[in-house]
């Protein structure tokens, strides 16, 4: 991942939590896929009723589309639950802009690949009042996320070791062995290195 140009779906709601983005009920499948049809499940569609979408919610409104949510403040607040960035990735999200996510989210949502992108109140509320076509454009590499409408940038932090992986689709398995011949050498160096 580098760069995604993309629409976005805005969800501005504060302090969504983990149990909104995937109910609990939904968390006894073993692997990750099949994680996107349950995203927001009991905002998305009528109680008791799969069947029956809730017509306003923003996942369900035909005009909105891409790979980037728009959420309010403090997103992923709640229980620890890795499946919330599963849902999230399973649906066709590749990044999520907050002006706030919950520590343990964020680090899930790094570790499966997602980036969350976390911007300025006054920039999430730019994003806000922008209609149904207005593309964003997230670049990994300069840590920037661009309003393309009007130009306006704002730049983003993220761990230069999650950046790293995300850059080059890494796990954390697939990084140490990318550093596989440094490790060696190190490990060379230290059998010349005498004990006393």
């Amino acid at each position: 991942m580098d760069i995604i140009r993309s629409t976005y779906y805005p969800l501005p709601i504060e302090n969504v939590d983990t149990d909104q983005i995937i109910p609990a009920r939904f968390l006894k499948a073993t692997t990750r896929d099949g994680f996107g049809e349950n995203l927001f499940r009991d905002w998305r569609y009528k109680s008791g009723d799969s069947n029956k979408p809730i017509s306003d919610f923003v996942l369900n409104l035909p005009q909105y589309k891409g790979e980037i949510l728009v959420a309010g403040k403090n997103f992923g607040c709640g229980s620890s639950r890795e499946h919330a960035a599963w849902s999230l990735l399973d649906f066709g999200f590749k990044v999520i802009v907050s002006s706030f996510f919950a520590d343990i989210f964020k680090s899930n949502a790094l570790n499966n690949g997602l980036l969350p992108v976390q911007v300025s109140d006054s920039f999430l509320k730019k994003i806000f009042a922008l209609d149904s076509t207005a593309l964003l454009t997230v670049t990994l590499e300069t840590q920037t996320i661009v309003i393309e409408e009007s130009g306006e940038t704002e730049t983003f932090e993220i761990n230069n070791y999650k950046k790293t992986c995300l850059l080059n689709g890494y796990d954390d398995m697939d990084y140490l062995l990318s550093q596989i011949k440094q490790i060696e050498a190190f490990e060379a160096l230290q059998k010349l290195v005498p004990i006393n």
